[in-house]
């Protein structure tokens, strides 16, 4: 396991146990999209003072292990 995944908190009484950074009520979800849509490591840095750089790592290693583990299926395309 990733040292950062630590950061990363899952806990049933906080958010309805979406995993979120550690210490806070941030989505690793959210921070993922945010990302997705091209907002920069900056962005969500001054959105949320109380985030550091190895936060948002950890959110990207989070999103990484579950890909590792988990496949989701994708509908495969039409034969032309």
């Amino acid at each position: 396991m990733h040292p950062l995944l630590e950061r990363i908190s899952i806990d049933p009484n906080v958010c309805f146990g979406r995993p979120c950074i550690r210490g806070t009520r941030i989505w690793v979800s959210l921070l993922l999209d945010r990302l997705v849509e091209g907002e920069t490591e900056a962005d969500l840095l001054a959105d949320y003072p109380q985030l550091t750089r190895e936060d948002i790592r950890a959110a990207l290693a989070y999103g990484a292990e579950l890909a590792r583990e988990r496949i989701l299926p994708f509908p495969l395309p039409k034969a032309a």
